[in-house]
């Protein structure tokens, strides 16, 4: 998944967006060599949060294409403000170090943003602040371990199952509008179903389709604004006809254009 962001690049994603009319920078995060995984995890995420925060400072709005959903630490953290979370995702990504059976740290993203977890380290990210529980929205989780089920049934996290995201979307965006500044839209094209393309090893059935995803990013633009995002975890050794590349592209530039619609309105106003 690693070699996903460069894959994207390779396919055309920036030309794609510039051909929808937006301006674009890429800026490529590179760290030296880190200790173990978990110190590049948090490393990575400081260094995001560090460029999110140089282009919300410039006006731009700030795209992270990642092999992980550990960038959403610093994705939320160079935005600087109370922002809510909409996490497409087939997985939840809240574990943590005491109840996951894999050991796998890019599993426990979002339980980090919401305060959980790795307490000195993730202090360590310029901006890291808290997500309430209450201000997350979890799209299409399917493949949930059972110590995962029972943290999120305890939390105050909005869950939406493939069929309650056909409709059940938009009044919790809606609500989500009234108690933030925004929101930071997570997109793991593993929320795709298998018969789209495999974005990934960790991909379960039962997913969405890409055309439910661009529907996802319409009616949460629509109602509230949209401070950032992040498309993740893509692996094009599992694509190798590239057709997942192309359906990530076009989801990169919808929420592209979703994102600069709000950003004219408020200027606008």
């Amino acid at each position: 998944m690693g070699a996903g962001p460069d894959r994207l690049l390779d396919a055309g994603v920036v030309d794609a967006v510039r051909l929808h009319g937006h301006e674009v920078e890429v800026e490529r995060i590179t760290l030296e060599p880190q200790p173990n995984e978990v110190a590049a995890l948090f490393e990575t995420a400081a260094e995001v949060s560090s460029h999110v925060a140089d282009a919300c400072d410039r006006g731009a709005f700030p795209l992270v294409l990642s092999g992980n959903c550990f960038c959403s630490l610093g994705a939320v953290a160079g935005v600087g403000r109370d922002l809510g979370v909409v996490w497409l995702d087939a997985h939840p990504d809240f574990n943590t170090a005491e109840g996951t059976t894999s050991g796998f740290a890019d599993g426990m993203g979002l339980a980090i943003l919401t305060g959980t977890g790795w307490n000195a380290l993730r202090e360590t990210i310029p901006g890291y602040r808290v997500v309430h529980e209450r201000n997350v929205i979890l799209v299409g989780a399917r493949d949930i371990n059972p110590a995962e089920e029972t943290r999120l049934q305890a939390s105050d996290i909005t869950r939406l199952d493939v069929v309650e995201a056909r409709s059940g979307l938009a009044p919790v965006a809606a609500d989500l509008a009234a108690k933030t500044e925004g929101v930071y839209f997570h997109l793991d094209l593993d929320v795709l179903d298998p018969s789209e393309g495999r974005a990934n090893e960790y991909a379960a059935a039962g997913g969405l389709r890409a055309s439910e995803v661009s529907t996802a990013i319409d009616t949460v633009g629509r109602l509230v604004d949209m401070r950032a995002a992040a498309v993740t975890a893509y692996d094009p050794t599992l694509d190798p006809d590239g057709s997942l590349a192309e359906t990530a592209i076009e989801l990169v530039a919808r929420i592209v254009d979703t994102a600069s619609v709000e950003r004219a309105d408020r200027v606008s106003a």
